[in-house]
């Protein structure tokens, strides 16, 4: 028999995950056949080793939910217990970028909810770890729509906050201490086209990349704009960068709450965003986890030893 414990950061948070009267609980338990043990802040799971991983990543998945959303529903709780479901497999339609041997495919559960979230909404908001596609999936979704004439061109922007480095101490203008920045973005592009037909792209502005500062007063009609990294962007900013949204547009948002490089006494727009917008319609918010990391096998290990010991001296 194998066994994992699950620490909780207080008591709302293991109220809100067990649902009232253990609702949350118990269908777990019952999905996955687990003897489950509360003590004060830990969970205590027990069974087969295959039971035991498919419970800890279920219950993983919806501690990311509640952080995400601040609240757990029934339906939220069915999602991921389909998820955590070792013979459920993804939907691997391709994205069709209407290239030769050029097609990107969901390649886990989460990332094909993810793509239909896009697909059937105009504002999406997208968090989880590195290494889980949420960028590659919206530039690749962003193509296709182009491709396909729902929209005529393509922004992607990003915010310039240092990660502990000094924008001023590197060499250049603006543009040029900017841009490594804007390169992961730049680098997806790559990746899905030739280099001929980026540059084609990026010299006639049907792709346009740009610094988070640079949107302020515009209005974009019949765009797919993507916001990176959007972990690092204030309320304000959020705010700003929303409103954009011009006649015939959509909107992916896409952001790590791990990896928040502003003020500690900042509050970070992204959190905010998808407290305060997610009841609107026509808005989705996504959560991906360590379940959906597609990079080399040691990212997830990374991810979950990190997970497992969250920095709790910053709560957001």
């Amino acid at each position: 028999m194998s066994t994992n414990t699950i620490v909780f950061e207080d008591q709302d948070q293991i109220r809100a995950i067990l649902g009232a009267q253990d609702c949350h609980l118990k269908r777990v338990r019952d999905s996955t056949g687990l003897q489950i043990v509360l003590r004060g802040d830990t969970l205590l799971l027990s069974g087969s080793e295959e039971q035991v991983e498919r419970g800890t990543e279920v219950f993983g998945e919806l501690r990311g939910i509640l952080q995400a959303k601040g609240q757990l529903e029934e339906a939220e709780v069915e999602r991921a217990l389909n998820h955590a479901d070792f013979e459920r497999k993804a939907d691997h339609t391709p994205i069709d970028l209407f290239d030769r041997a050029r097609r990107v495919s969901p390649r886990t559960p989460g990332q094909a909810d993810y793509v239909e979230a896009i697909r059937n909404h105009d504002l999406v908001f997208c968090t989880g770890p590195a290494g889980c596609g949420k960028t590659y999936l919206a530039v690749a979704m962003a193509l296709n729509a182009l491709r396909k004439e729902e929209h005529r061109k393509i922004v992607l922007v990003r915010p310039a906050v240092e990660a502990g480095e000094r924008l001023g101490f590197l060499p250049g203008d603006m543009l040029a201490k900017v841009n490594p920045y804007l390169r992961p973005l730049l680098d997806a592009l790559n990746d899905m086209l030739n280099f001929d037909q980026v540059q084609r792209y990026l010299d006639h502005d049907v792709v346009e990349i740009v610094p988070l500062a640079f949107m302020r007063g515009r209005t974009l009609n019949d765009t797919f704009i993507i916001l990176d990294e959007a972990q690092n962007t204030t309320v304000t900013q959020m705010k700003m960068f929303l409103t954009r949204m011009g006649e015939g547009s959509k909107i992916v948002v896409t952001g790590d709450e791990t990896q928040i490089d502003l003020p500690s006494s900042v509050p970070s727009g992204l959190i905010d965003a998808t407290r305060r917008l997610r009841k609107i319609r026509g808005v989705a918010a996504v959560v991906l986890t360590g379940r959906d990391i597609v990079r080399h096998r040691l990212v997830r290990e990374i991810v979950t030893a990190y997970d497992e010991r969250p920095d709790r001296q910053r709560v957001r």
